[in-house]
């Protein structure tokens, strides 16, 4: 029989469930924010007539709404949530609170992979065409994992090693990206450009639907694993002790950051730091058990990228900014802040 939880344990576990449901609560405060937010000036009690009554309101305001701002704004939540989520796992397989799929080249590669499908026309035998950006990035980003958990498990290099790699990735991903767009058409290039700034300017429902059914399989799949991967916390040793094959873990774990990542790229293009800044959050706030702090990480990551809408239309209500801009500016001072802690430590 199971021994019953304490009375601090049952608290703090209280204190976890009312954390994660003020976290919610953020999002939908942070979500009315974004839809009121923009070039056409609607107020709140416009926009919640156009969604409770589409048929009373006029045309222009179901167009701004349902087919603008309210998919933009959900495909902001789910982003944010898969790039937290993505981060978290990725920071506890490589045992690395620097890891993250921006910082360690995950979405350059699956950036690469998008810009050969979209540039140059390159993808892979066999896949429907609707689908051959997502998987040309998938198949980069699944390749940059394994090359890092290789670098991480079989050659034994230390957490700033695989930091140090990680860069190397992001830069030769980024130098072959140079090179697609020297020799992409003015076409191609414009949206490459843009594209890899990181924007929700495309989200559609389509889009949004895509990307929360993954995010949601992924979630499922991580918190089903939530004790192995707690476990590996405690090194490969001791989690080996309690019966987990940690190698399996980890490959199904990078699997699923994989995944996350590409179909975020492919959809929104680079984001920059969601993944790294989330986690870090989340940890402080409620801890390594993966129960929680992988909700956690993603609710945090929801809530980073639509903040950096919100914030992205308020300085400027007449061009789009995209998000990818304002986490890159948040996220570069962060990342110092951690690896000079890191340092000190």
């Amino acid at each position: 029989m199971p021994s019953e939880p304490s009375i601090p344990e049952v608290r703090r576990q209280g204190s976890r469930s009312m954390m994660l449901l003020g976290g919610a609560g953020v999002i939908v405060f942070l979500l009315v924010m974004d839809m009121t937010s923009g070039a056409a000036l609607l107020g709140w009690a416009e926009i919640w007539n156009t969604l409770w009554d589409p048929q009373s309101a006029g045309a222009a305001e179901r167009m701004i709404i349902w087919d603008l701002r309210l998919p933009q704004a959900l495909m902001a939540i789910a982003a944010g949530a898969a790039l937290g989520l993505a981060g978290a796992e990725m920071q506890t397989v490589l045992d690395n609170p620097l890891a993250s799929p921006f910082t360690l080249g995950v979405s350059s590669a699956a950036a690469l992979g998008a810009a050969l499908s979209i540039a140059l026309g390159v993808h892979i035998q066999g896949v429907p065409p609707q689908y051959t950006i997502a998987a040309n990035a998938f198949i980069m980003a699944l390749l940059c994992s394994l090359m890092l958990n290789h670098a991480a498990r079989r050659l034994h290099m230390a957490q700033q090693g695989i930091v140090l790699l990680g860069i190397a990735l992001v830069f030769g991903f980024n130098a072959l990206l140079a090179l697609i767009q020297l020799v992409s058409d003015a076409t191609a290039l414009q949206n490459l450009l843009y594209w890899m700034m990181g924007s929700l300017g495309n989200s559609g429902w389509a889009e949004v639907t895509l990307l929360a059914a993954i995010f949601l399989a992924c979630g499922a799949a991580s918190l089903w694993q939530a004790w192995p991967l707690t476990a590996l916390r405690f090194g490969d040793e001791r989690a080996s002790s309690f019966g987990i094959d940690t190698r399996s873990v980890r490959r199904q774990a990078l699997l699923r950051v994989s995944l996350l990542a590409a179909a975020t790229v492919a959809l929104v293009g680079v984001i920059g730091f969601v993944g790294l800044i989330a986690p870090h959050i989340a940890r402080r706030l409620w801890g390594e058990d993966h129960r929680w702090f992988l909700p956690a990480s993603a609710c945090t990551g929801a809530i980073i990228l639509l903040s950096a809408s919100v914030c992205a239309k308020q300085l400027s209500s007449t061009i789009e900014i995209p998000v990818g801009i304002v986490t890159t500016l948040v996220g570069i001072p962060f990342f110092i802040v951690v690896l000079s802690r890191r340092r000190l430590h």
